[in-house]
């Protein structure tokens, strides 16, 4: 799992090892610090996209990720839920990342707390189809971000579409990526573009679609 990390020896070793990309000891498991980071640069990021759309009053372009309400849990507490439930590699958070900024660019959609929770169970969920060894179907990846089978069917089609199926992701940027990540620890870097979570009961493993805490979207 995680071969883009593997394969990208002219990128600072010292940076993955830093942000958790790598095992430092092999059959000890560690959270990665990848999460915590990403975690905090797009919460700051999202609070800076909310004020910014009161105070201009500019009307955020509606889509299908699109929530009624804002999810209950944190943006850390639901990234921290999909590397447990998924056992995707801690590179796909990196690559997720990625995957958001295209689409952003290619919709100019903002990031609020209305949206995010989709864009990052999708893009995680393809991130791990993409660059991981093994992963699972997407009802799986449902359950465990609190969408229903066929909406996350949609929510693929409609994200894979917006960024033209541009998902190869080059070392170079990968590893841009990581440096920005590692920046948010000492410089407290902040990005236009952020993320806010989807809350998702601890019984996520039934399949009644009412123990999803997630909110119901705007529009199909």
């Amino acid at each position: 799992m995680g071969t883009l990390v593997l394969n990208a020896e002219n990128v600072d070793s010292d940076i993955y090892l830093s942000l958790g990309l790598k095992e430092l000891r092999k059959g000890v498991p560690t959270i990665p610090r990848v999460l915590s980071l990403l975690s905090s640069l797009l919460e700051r990021s999202v609070q800076k996209n909310e004020v910014l759309l009161e105070e201009t009053q500019i009307k955020d372009v509606i889509t299908i990720f699109h929530g009624l309400r804002e999810p209950t849990l944190s943006i850390r507490q639901y990234i921290d839920r999909i590397f447990k439930y998924s056992g995707c590699s801690p590179s796909c958070f990196v690559v997720a990342h990625i995957y958001v900024d295209r689409f952003l660019q290619s919709t100019e959609v903002h990031l609020t707390s209305l949206n995010v929770h989709r864009l990052l169970i999708t893009s995680i969920m393809l991130a791990a189809k993409f660059i991981d060894d093994a992963f699972f179907n997407n009802a799986y990846y449902a359950k465990v971000g609190g969408v229903s089978t066929a909406e996350l069917n949609r929510l693929e089609m409609k994200f894979l579409f917006s960024i033209d199926f541009r998902l190869q992701v080059s070392v170079e940027m990968f590893g841009k990526y990581c440096s920005q990540l590692e920046k948010e620890s000492s410089e407290g870097l902040q990005i236009e573009r952020p993320f806010k979570a989807c809350g998702i009961k601890e019984s996520w493993s039934k399949t009644n679609k009412d123990d999803s805490t997630c909110a119901p979207t705007v529009a199909r």
